[in-house]
Order: structure tokens, then C-alpha cells, then sequence
């Protein structure tokens, strides 16, 4: 096939030219985000789920339809090595610079803007990190204690205030959600539990790991009450068969059916691993219709492009000892597994063992679906550990 016209978009958050399986999510944050602009309690949404389901291009796709509908967003990726505030001011400004061009709410946002002067001049002390022009000088009082949680509550209520009189909403799309630091985390939370209170319309549309679950209820206990967490799978077969198909068909190219079975049963059904295959797929096939002997070409060219681009980048950021320890999960299969189960298999104490899941848990490469569980945040990556690692000890 010619690679020009290949359809299939692998990537970190590309949109694929089919989103299959996610329209009932879409209406469910498209609702969400219409009650909280009309002054109605909604809860803020926070999707979880396993690399490679699709979190990023959902999150994306969600927030390219509040913007069709004139709802003011912020886009913040959460960095794991940048505070909470450095991520968020410079969206806010830029958002209530949007808001000060309607007469509705222009002295609202000029108020804001002065409330964003104030909390980035207190905190930059705190959180060095913080860099965003200002236009307003602060108002005295306003989003300036120097207290995170204190401060970023006075922030998003002003916000709010701006943001009802335009007869909007503003909506914070956080990615990544699992790296903000817990006391940022809580901050956040409980900014937005006022402006809910309040019937602002000031909402979190987020997504994350599934460890961000027990975060925001470790960050504030209530938080179960102000975020709903539905979870991202990997797609059904139908929807699986839909995402590669459909992107063929629309380019005049049929996939046969045992070709389709052999895509879906490869890749499991995840999102990202199903366009690395119809990519793969498509630049082997010679003709339509795609065959089997085709598919099962490009799924050892797919593997090893996930070798070294996706699997290989998380591995490489691993030391011998964390390396050692996946390696040994690897070998009781794809889990989750119990604790003792892994100490066993490396001839180590549990209790020994913590730190190096606490930071295999901070690095976001294994999750606890239970006490004493632990499970891979990467589809497939005990596969390509067996082959990374031929050997138990071998950390290369």
C-alpha cells in the first residue's frame, strides 16, 4: 500500500481517524460541563486507566468539543518535576485574557488578572518555577497569602465570577493528573469543592493512571464526592475491528476478517497498539483485501517498533534494581501479582523490597489495584521484558 496514504496515526495523544468506543464518555463530559455552565452541580470528571488506552486523545478529543461550544479551557500537562502553579497561572492568564474582551465580563477578568498578579508574585518565593506575565498590578488581599491551598481558592472563585458573567464555563484539562504533588493535589481539591459550593462555573476534566483513585481520596477524603472516575479500557472487539477497519475502508482498502481477528487478538484491544499495527499493516500489505500472512509481518515489525520507542523509553528510565523487579513480575506473567509472590521469585524479604515499588509506583510503571498487589501501568510490558531480559538478573 502506498505509505503516503496510510491512515493509522501511532503517538503519544494523536487523534487516530477513528475514536471508536468513546462517544458515551463524550456525552457524559459534554453534559457535565453544560449543567455547570447553566449553574447545575456536576462533578468534576477524572478518567483512569492503563497506558495506552487512549486517556490522552480522549482528554484531547473532550477538549476540542467544550471549545466548539465557546466553554473557555486550559490544556496543562502535569510534569513530574514541575509545581501545580507554574502549570497553572500561565493558562489562567491567558483564559481570563480571552474573557476580558467581552464587555459582559470585562471588570470580572480584570479583577482576575490582578488575583493572578497577586498569586504569582507570593508563591514564585515558594515555587520557583513560576513564570507568566502579568497585566494588572495585584490587588492587595486577593489570591496573595502565600498559602497554596488559601490562595488558589481566591483564585478560582474570581475566576468563576468572570466566567458567569460571560455565561460560561471554565474548564482545567489536566493530563498526567497522577504527577501533581499531593499537597498541590489537595489544593486543587479543595479549590474546586468552594467553587462548587458556590455554583461557579469552574470545573477539572483530568486523566491519570489508576493510581490517581487513591491519591485524591489520600489528598482529601471527600474527594470521592466531587469527582466521578470512570475508566478507559482497552476497546471491545467490535469497536477494536471498527478503529482499524473503518480508516481502510475510507481510503478504498478492505481488511479480511481472519485479518481482523489476528489485529484485534495481537494487539488485546488497546488503542495505541491498534494503530501501530494498522500502520505496520498497512505499509506491508500489497493489495487489497489485507490478509492474515500480512498481519502476522507487520505484527513482529509493529513489536519491534514498541521495543524501541514505547517499551524502550520507560525502560531506560529504570535502575538495575527496579529493572530486576519488573523482570521478576514479568515471569509470573501479566498480573497483578502479590507482593509475596515477587519477593519469592527474587529471593528477597517484602518488607525489603518497598522502596523500590514505591518508586516503581512514582515512576508510574506498576500500580496497587489492592493492599499488596501490584500491577503494570503498560499493557504487554512483561512480554517485552522476557525480551529485553532474557536473564532474571540481566539488567542490559
Amino acid at each position: 500500500m502506498d505509505p503516503i496514504q496510510n491512515p493509522y496515526a501511532p503517538g503519544a495523544g494523536t487523534q487516530p481517524p477513528e475514536l471508536a468506543g468513546r462517544s458515551e464518555l463524550r456525552e457524559t463530559a459534554r453534559i457535565a460541563l453544560e449543567r455547570i455552565r447553566r449553574g447545575r452541580p456536576s462533578k468534576s470528571i477524572i478518567m483512569v486507566g492503563l497506558r495506552g488506552v487512549g486517556k490522552t486523545v480522549l482528554l484531547n478529543r473532550i477538549q476540542q468539543d467544550a471549545a466548539n461550544r465557546d466553554i473557555y479551557t486550559a490544556e496543562i500537562e502535569a510534569p513530574e518535576h514541575r509545581s501545580l502553579p507554574a502549570t497553572l497561572a500561565p493558562n489562567l492568564r491567558r483564559i481570563l485574557l480571552q474573557l476580558l474582551r467581552r464587555e459582559s465580563s470585562r471588570q470580572l477578568a480584570q479583577r482576575a488578572l490582578r488575583g493572578v498578579a497577586g498569586f504569582v508574585s507570593t508563591l514564585k518565593v515558594k515555587y520557583h518555577d513560576i513564570e507568566v506575565g502579568l497585566d494588572f498590578p495585584p490587588e492587595p488581599g486577593l489570591a496573595d497569602n502565600g498559602d497554596l491551598e488559601t490562595d488558589l481558592q481566591d483564585l478560582l472563585a474570581v475566576i468563576g465570577d468572570a466566567a458567569k458573567a460571560a455565561e460560561s464555563c471554565v474548564a482545567l484539562f489536566v493530563d498526567e493528573i497522577q504527577y501533581v504533588r499531593e499537597e498541590e493535589l489537595a489544593a486543587l481539591i479543595i479549590a474546586l469543592h468552594r467553587t462548587a459550593q458556590r455554583q461557579l462555573p469552574v470545573t477539572l476534566i483530568g486523566a491519570g493512571l489508576p493510581q490517581v483513585r487513591g491519591r485524591t481520596g489520600k489528598a482529601k477524603s471527600y474527594a470521592e464526592r466531587l469527582f466521578d472516575f470512570p475508566e478507559i479500557v482497552a476497546l471491545s472487539t467490535a469497536d477494536a475491528r471498527r478503529a482499524i477497519a473503518k480508516p481502510a475502508q475510507e481510503e478504498g482498502v478492505e481488511i479480511a476478517d481472519d485479518a481482523l481477528d489476528a489485529i484485534v487478538s495481537q494487539t488485546k484491544g488497546y488503542p495505541y497498539f491498534l494503530q501501530e499495527w494498522g500502520k505496520h499493516v498497512w505499509d506491508t500489505a500489497e493489495s487489497s483485501p489485507i490478509n492474515v500472512c500480512a498481519v502476522n509481518i507487520a505484527g513482529e515489525k509493529a513489536i519491534e517498533s514498541l521495543d524501541q520507542s514505547f517499551f524502550r523509553v520507560r525502560f531506560d528510565r529504570l535502575t538495575p534494581s527496579e529493572r530486576r523487579y519488573l523482570r521478576a513480575m514479568a515471569e509470573l506473567g501479566p498480573g497483578p501479582h502479590r507482593s509475596g509472590a515477587i519477593a519469592r521469585k527474587l529471593g528477597r524479604a517484602v518488607s525489603s523490597l518497598g522502596p523500590i515499588r514505591n518508586n516503581l509506583i512514582g515512576k508510574g510503571m506498576v500500580w496497587s489495584p489492592g493492599h499488596g498487589d501490584t500491577g503494570f501501568t503498560v499493557p504487554m510490558f512483561d512480554e517485552f521484558l522476557l525480551r529485553a531480559m532474557p536473564a532474571c538478573g540481566d539488567d542490559s
